[in-house]
């Protein structure tokens, strides 16, 4: 199996770049995000592998961080999400964001990506979100979990918050994102009346 390469850039398209490894290249798919930090020819490139071995076919998929290598081999352990749908997703939404969307449970950030409908980026934020937990996200992040250690009144306050930011217009993932940041700064016994003006400062900062 490849787990890594590196070379340099030989060519590139929509969905794939060619990697010249002394002499023989190496057709590794990516997303749009790889893709744009890959730099142009004969720049010098290493690449995270994943391989994948069919019947018919060996593909490769490349990524610049082990984050979206990461995200790549937990996305595709959903049923419905194939390689090309999991690059897809990784091309609109970094790793970060797709924990965020993810843990907020906000399936239209997830739609974003090409093929992902609502009826699959459901599937996604429920099948992923006890893998998730609080990654990246703060100890606020807990309290919309079920097996978080937040008490009740605590994901009560959350949540409340949350809601509001989102009547306030802003998305339901870059809310809960900014709930949890100023959650971690004022503690696990924050009202909502405090969370609210500390996540809207979040959310300015």
């Amino acid at each position: 199996m490849i787990a890594r390469l590196r070379g340099l850039v030989d060519s590139a398209g929509a969905d794939h770049a060619v990697i010249d490894c002394n002499g023989v290249g190496y057709l590794v798919f990516c997303s749009r995000r790889t893709l744009g930090l890959l730099g142009g020819p004969r720049e010098a490139v290493a690449l995270h592998v994943e391989t994948h071995v069919r019947e018919d076919h060996i593909h490769l998929y490349g990524f610049v961080d082990t984050a979206e290598r990461d995200w790549f081999r937990i996305l595709t352990t959903v049923q419905g999400v194939g390689a090309k749908v999991a690059l897809a997703i990784l091309s609109v939404l970094s790793p970060d964001q797709v924990a965020t969307a993810i843990a907020a449970g906000d399936k239209a950030m997830l739609a974003r990506a090409e093929g992902v409908g609502p009826k699959l980026a459901g599937r996604i934020a429920s099948e992923l979100k006890d893998k998730v937990g609080g990654i990246a996200l703060g100890p606020a992040a807990t309290a919309f979990h079920a097996g978080g250690a937040a008490a009740p009144a605590e994901a009560g306050a959350a949540a409340d918050a949350v809601s509001a930011l989102v009547n306030l217009g802003y998305g339901r993932a870059e809310a809960f994102a900014a709930v949890a940041r100023a959650g971690g700064k004022l503690g696990p016994e924050a009202t909502v009346s405090a969370i609210i003006p500390a996540a809207l400062r979040e959310l300015a900062s």
